[in-house]
């Protein structure tokens, strides 16, 4: 059997590297649990959509809309779009050691594509005992998450996620290097997490000068997320745009952050978990660009709990803090309180479920040139069904969203908005 490796390009090195800096070391073609291009290690995973939707134009084409895709004011537009498609890659090089590459384009407005994740796994063999560990390092998303799953981190109940979440997804996606311990104590099961990361010096840009939003669109390396228009005064100080994966300081790694998780599972049907992240950046620090430094860090308290009869309750509660700038004189111009919170019932029949989720969110901004005025309250509601069947899965959901806030007035728009979303999807797995 003949195997080749072929090198992969990518316009930086740094994420990449990290990753994939095994692979040099690891034989192209080898005995036993080695298998690096077969049917086992190769998916391809995407979906089709049709979307209604009314309300602003969508954030991604320079409007203030929440959602993925662009209304038209009071009146629903109609149009099919392509989703994500994803190509996902998971070599194995020994029965402990393997990789995770995963390619995506993501289709509608500002169609692009690029690398989502890639990063390699340790998981070494558990013998008798009650303790088991296991590691990853590279670029990939922290486990906050309760709604995504898989490689090509898909939404599981619905098409779009909560506004929690899709932060999650668009500005908290770091390079890092990441240990976990499973304990056994009884009948009680502990889960530890903690990492060490780096590129992300950026994250909490979006979330103040757009606020919270609601998609299944995710950073891609390399790539940039277009920032809604800034007044004048912002526009001399902060580029119009926003990449995510960013060390803004020159050097890599310079100021690195960490995150930490701790998951609880006693003998009963809940599970609870706890998260902590803070990105370190430096809020002074600015590039060529007019990109800066934001001193991100937020708490994240979940909980997963089976309800019997095939229900499950899901909840999350997210609650931070982002700064950047000078001093002036004892307040940043930017501090950016955060919070949001979401629960969500799923309810499984055969294979078919239905879910249901309410959301509450909201930001306060107390920094000398971003004040209350960008303040922002919101909530949102969501009803999704799907089904399964082989390798298809299809979704029906239906999204509203409603929100506040001061500033859009400055370019025209009513400082309360509200959109309802239709979408109707395909999903696709091979």
């Amino acid at each position: 059997m003949f195997c080749v490796a072929r090198r992969l390009r990518i316009g930086s090195a740094i994420p990449f590297g990290c990753a994939l800096a095994a692979l040099w070391g690891a034989p192209v073609c080898a005995e036993g649990d080695t298998m690096l291009f077969t049917a086992d290690t190769l998916e391809l995973t995407g979906d089709a959509r049709v979307v209604l939707v009314d309300g602003e134009r969508s954030w991604l084409e320079g409007g203030y809309g929440k959602l993925r895709s662009s209304g038209a004011g009071d009146d629903f537009q109609a149009r099919p779009e392509i989703g994500n498609l994803n190509l996902i890659w998971q070599p194995q090089f020994s029965w402990s050691l393997s990789a995770t590459v995963v390619g995506s384009v993501q289709g509608g407005a500002r169609s692009e594509g690029g690398l989502s994740q890639a990063y390699l796994s340790f998981r070494p063999m558990r013998g008798s005992s009650d303790l088991a560990f296991s590691a990853r390092a590279g670029l990939m998303w922290p486990p906050v998450s309760l709604e995504h799953e898989g490689a090509d981190w898909h939404v599981k109940d619905s098409i779009t996620p909560s506004a929690i979440n899709s932060w999650i997804g668009e500005e908290v996606k770091p390079v890092a290097i990441e240990g976990t311990a499973v304990a056994t104590f009884g009948e009680h099961k502990l889960r530890a997490t903690a990492a060490v990361l780096a590129a992300n010096d950026t994250s909490g840009t979006l979330l103040t000068f757009r606020g919270w939003a609601l998609h299944d669109r995710t950073t891609l390396a390399f790539r940039r997320q277009p920032l809604p228009p800034l007044d004048g005064e912002l526009e001399e100080y902060q580029a119009p745009y926003t990449h995510p994966l960013l060390d803004v300081h020159s050097g890599f790694a310079h100021r690195p952050g960490y995150y930490a998780k701790i998951a609880w599972q006693p003998p009963i049907p809940i599970r609870l978990e706890f998260f902590r992240y803070d990105n370190r950046a430096d809020p002074e620090d600015v590039n060529a660009d007019l990109e800066w430094g934001w001193r991100t860090a937020f708490d994240n308290l979940s909980l997963v709990s089976d309800l019997g009869g095939r229900t499950q309750l899901k909840a999350q509660v997210i609650e931070g803090r982002t700064r950047m700038g000078y001093l002036e004189p004892t307040r940043r111009w930017v501090d950016n309180r955060f919070r949001s919170a979401f629960v969500m019932l799923v309810r499984r029949f055969g294979s078919a479920r239905i879910s249901l989720r309410a959301e509450a969110f909201d930001t306060g901004n107390r920094g000398s040139l971003v004040d209350s005025e960008y303040d922002e309250t919101g909530w949102s509601g969501m009803i999704a069904a799907h089904h399964e069947l082989g390798p298809f899965t299809g979704f029906v959901e239906l999204l509203h969203v409603s929100s506040r806030r001061e500033d859009i007035e400055a370019v025209g728009l009513k400082p309360c908005q509200r959109q309802t979303q239709l979408q109707a999807q395909l999903r696709m797995h091979w």
